[in-house]
């Protein structure tokens, strides 16, 4: 895609292929920052707070010859309010999933900018809603490997699809990376080089 426009501070390849997918050429850089939740933290203003975190603590990284705007994000799964991280067993794949299992929740996406003229930032709330889903599902489901390093246990993208019955808001979103938003941010800052033309 030619010359990166942008840093991402993500190692998720489904932000990576998002962006492409818009043609934006970008240079892959993942930072760590802590992620634990505050007291009483809406999942919303957790979202944003670690999108702004990790956008922050790459263009720290950057000498100031590196520098170039820097895209963060951060994605979280919320059921009434409560945020859902990612399973690191089959019993917690087990009781994430069960949970979901016949109801809808929020998924939730920050997006974060940092270039040397400012920042800005934005949230894309959707809603998921799930199928019943019997346990046996759940375990074949958690053998895929596909649930271990999603947030609630899923990939909208993924085999998980045929477990939901209805989305309403930015699919892109539920999968990491919010387009509409993230062109909102991006086009002004990269006027219009953000696009290669296609064939």
């Amino acid at each position: 895609m030619g010359e990166p426009l942008i840093l991402l501070a993500s190692a998720s390849p489904r932000r990576s292929e998002l962006l492409r997918q818009v043609g934006i050429a970008h240079a892959v850089r993942p930072v760590n920052v802590d992620e634990s939740v505050r007291a009483d933290e809406a999942p919303a203003a957790y979202v944003l707070r670690l999108a702004e975190a990790k956008a922050a603590a790459l263009w720290r990284q950057l000498a100031p010859e590196e520098r170039k705007p820097v895209l963060a994000a951060d994605t979280t799964v919320a059921l009434e309010g409560e945020i859902f991280g990612k399973p690191g067993s089959l019993a917690e794949a087990r009781g994430m999933l069960g949970r979901l299992s016949g109801r809808t929740h929020a998924v939730h996406t920050a997006i974060a900018l940092l270039h040397a003229q400012g920042s800005a930032a934005r949230v894309s709330s959707s809603t998921v809603t799930f199928r019943e889903l019997t346990p046996a599902e759940i375990d074949w489901y958690w053998h895929t490997g596909e649930p271990a390093d999603k947030a609630g246990g899923y990939a909208v993208q993924g085999r998980a699809a045929a477990f939901i019955s209805h989305i309403a808001g930015s699919y892109s979103g539920i999968m990491g990376l919010p387009l509409f938003e993230t062109w909102e941010l991006l086009a002004p800052v990269l006027s219009l080089t953000a696009v290669e033309p296609g064939p």
